[in-house]
């Protein structure tokens, strides 16, 4: 007898709207997708940090009390326990047909043994390898290992594996999961907000914008060192941070001692806001530490200021960087501070008449609404598959 109710989707995650975030945005991209297709839907995340924009849903959500550290983040392995261990006894509980798992590993650890006694699927969506950006980090060498068996214990156990490029892709694969149980999905931005029409920041002196998480694997600071030879060129040039992350206060003080007054940090804000800040900009930056073994990343900052039309200068080498040069999306350059201050002068004094082309490129690639229908129609087909080997 085929089974005519609708399926029931459990996602969890620390992370979801109205959280501002990449992980937020795609996994809500997501959940569309399935509501789209007559899913039964809920969602178990975290309560959302003190005044956050309300949000209602279609669907369920709900929510736990979390562990934040003093920046309101769900960031470090206290904060990651707060929501996995109250997750694991609520996955439990979960009348759910296939569950998905978003990173870190210890969300992906407790969702696959729930799902094992439950004898149910779950889909892993690997936004990214963890353990290659912790391996970038100033973390204890037993840490990484620990952290590493957890991913690949979560990945091998996983129906299906959705990865956001194909780059992602062949690393999961280096854990031992088969090419066959892994998918490519795209990853992308809301291109309803992040796109050209709409109001900018500033009407004065140029400015730059990063958005998005400051990581040390990502190296920001490369901008600020650069900062000084633009400035010489161009005075009154400055730097707008938008986001949070665990190298912030680094790039806070390197700011004051090297260009006090230039660099200007907002913390997290909504997308809408970013997006005016990027379209007045003269370029959007974007770094990744060459040889940190996180290469392979392409961030979706660079999606985003491409979909208002503003050039990306991106520093580094890899995916990131061959996204960038390979589709006119603006300039790779070395991650050195002349090759970097070189871009950001340029960007600032020569005309950018590509605005349009970038616009209509990330329209045609790089759509968040796409990449969550592609992603929710493989976590659909895992469930079918699971009720073909029981019909079995």
């Amino acid at each position: 007898m085929t089974d005519k109710r609708p399926v029931r989707v459990t996602v969890a995650s620390r992370l979801f709207t109205p959280e501002v975030g990449a992980a937020s945005f795609r996994l809500q991209a997501l959940v569309d997708g399935l509501v789209a297709n007559a899913a039964e839907v809920s969602v178990l995340t975290t309560r959302p940090p003190h005044g956050s924009p309300a949000f209602t849903a279609p669907y369920k959500l709900s929510r736990w009390p979390v562990l934040r550290d003093a920046g309101g983040n769900v960031r470090g392995y206290v904060q990651y326990m707060s929501f996995d261990l109250p997750a694991f006894f609520r996955l439990l509980f979960s009348q759910a047909d296939v569950v998905v798992s978003e990173p870190p590993p210890t969300t992906g650890v407790m969702v696959a043994l729930s799902s094992a006694i439950r004898r149910r699927p779950f889909v892993y969506y690997a936004a990214d390898i963890w353990t290659e950006a912790l391996s970038a980090t100033d973390v204890p060498g037993i840490v990484i290992r620990v952290m590493r068996a957890a991913e690949g214990f979560a990945l091998r156990r996983a129906a299906k594996v959705i990865a956001i490029s194909d780059a992602v892709a062949e690393k999961v694969q280096h854990f031992g999961v088969p090419a066959a149980r892994v998918v490519v999905v795209g990853n992308g931005i809301d291109t309803s907000v992040f796109g050209p029409d709409g109001e900018s920041a500033g009407s004065g002196d140029p400015y730059f914008v990063y958005t998005g998480t400051m990581s040390e694997w990502q190296g920001a600071d490369i901008f600020i060192r650069a900062l000084p030879a633009v400035l010489a060129e161009h005075p009154g040039t400055s730097i707008r941070f938008f986001g949070q992350g665990s190298d912030e206060p680094h790039l806070k003080e390197l700011a004051a001692t090297t260009v006090p007054g230039r660099v200007h940090f907002g913390g997290v804000i909504p997308p809408a806001e970013a997006a005016r800040w990027i379209r007045g900009a003269s370029a959007a930056l974007v770094s990744i530490k060459p040889d940190q073994g996180y290469d392979f990343a392409k961030p979706t900052k660079i999606y985003a200021a491409a979909g208002c039309g503003t050039p990306v200068i991106f520093a580094g080498t890899g995916e990131g960087a061959a996204l960038v040069a390979d589709n006119g999306l603006g300039e790779a350059a070395k991650y050195d501070v002349d090759s970097v201050a070189g871009a950001m002068a340029s960007a600032i004094s020569r005309p950018d008449p590509q605005g349009p082309a970038r616009v209509a490129w990330v329209r045609d690639n790089a759509s968040l609404a796409a990449s969550g229908r592609l992603a929710a129609a493989e976590v659909l087909a895992a469930r079918r598959r699971r009720l073909g080997e029981i019909n079995d």
